[in-house]
């Protein structure tokens, strides 16, 4: 397990890679690289000096190959987090949406009432305090999303003001044309940077024609959705699985982590998306749902039985795939590889 305790110490603000070795004599060799440089690896004596060349600048999780070997290249992915200010009708259905996003979520308002109505939808944390003071606690990270739908121009300006110098993924701003100008015209002449405000998203959200709070919600989410998966990386190491990979609670159950290391055509998760199957018969997290992850449970199970790595290949586009229920019409790789 010292791999994973490794890639738990990683520092998320960096560029985190991982490298795995996925077929032949040194499939399961693993390398850590943080910021270009090496972090940590499994084997010392393997060549990893002739792999890191071959490392797509694209910064996109995929298979490559080097000298007859296929690697997966890992681009590990910050955690997201979402911070509204302000707890009105929008931010109640974007709490909700966060919550089936599982984007933890942060709300700021300095209305009592509104706040508790944030609490009651699902809000990981609220804080009933002033914007700026509020505010000067976050400090905000490349895996940070800014959201501002506030009542007032007013209380858009003192958000925008105290987040737009804040690290962040994404910082979009409600309001109507004129509403916005003033706020923009009035920091600019605050001295803040014009190129960081034209980064602002406004109007913020999708233009899907939103007219009602929950419309409006998700023309924002989707915006969102649309900024962090044209980011860096798409690999998934969530909390809940390195939780359960390095709790001791769970360290005498036998366990072994499924990720999609390719896909082609439809497919319902994404390369780099990961599940842990338990040999208890507990899965943490999903790769897809249907006959795909009860097939690929029987193979973890073998996995762990045997202590053998494996390359699956899973094609839903044949009859016999159709007939199971397989709709997506796709082909997913699967690397399955024993925690034991």
């Amino acid at each position: 397990m010292e791999f994973y305790e490794k890639l738990n110490e990683l520092d998320k603000s960096k560029e985190n890679i991982v490298l795995s070795v996925l077929t032949g004599e040194n499939s399961g060799n693993k390398l850590l690289l943080s910021n270009k440089e090496k972090f940590y690896t499994n084997d010392e004596n393997y060549n990893w000096d002739r792999i890191i060349p071959f490392i797509p600048e694209n910064k996109k999780s995929q298979i490559i190959y080097v000298d007859n070997e296929k690697l997966y290249v890992e681009f590990v992915r910050q955690s997201y987090s979402v911070v509204v200010c302000g707890a009105g009708h929008i931010s109640i259905s974007i709490i909700k949406m966060c919550k089936l996003l599982d984007l933890p979520v942060t709300v700021i308002d300095d209305r009592i009432s509104f706040t508790n109505d944030a609490l009651r939808a699902g809000a990981d944390k609220v804080i009933c305090e002033q914007f700026e003071k509020a505010l000067s606690g976050i400090k905000g990270d490349n895996g940070t999303f800014f959201i501002v739908v506030t009542r007032g121009h007013r209380y858009d300006q003192t958000c925008l003001q105290n987040i737009i110098e804040k690290e962040n993924a994404y910082i979009g701003m409600i309001g109507s044309r004129v509403r916005v100008k003033k706020v923009i015209d009035y920091l600019i002449d605050e001295g803040v940077s014009k190129e960081k405000l034209d980064k602002v998203y406004t109007p913020i959200g999708l233009n899907i024609g939103a007219e009602t709070p929950a419309e409006i919600a998700v023309a924002i989410m989707a915006e969102i959705i649309e900024v962090k998966n044209k980011g860096n990386g798409s690999s998934d190491f969530s909390l809940e699985i390195l939780d359960v990979i390095l709790n001791q609670k769970y360290a005498e159950i036998p366990k072994a982590l499924v990720t999609i290391v390719s896909r082609k055509g439809s497919c319902p998760r994404d390369v780099g998306t990961k599940m842990l199957v338990l040999k208890d018969g507990n899965m943490i997290g999903t790769i897809g749902g249907g006959c795909v992850e009860a097939n690929i449970r029987q193979t973890a199970f073998s996995c762990m039985d045997n202590n053998k790595i494996k390359l699956v290949k899973v094609d839903m586009t044949g009859k016999e795939a159709e007939d199971d229920g397989m709709v997506c019409g796709g082909v997913v790789e699967l690397f399955v590889e024993p925690l034991i």
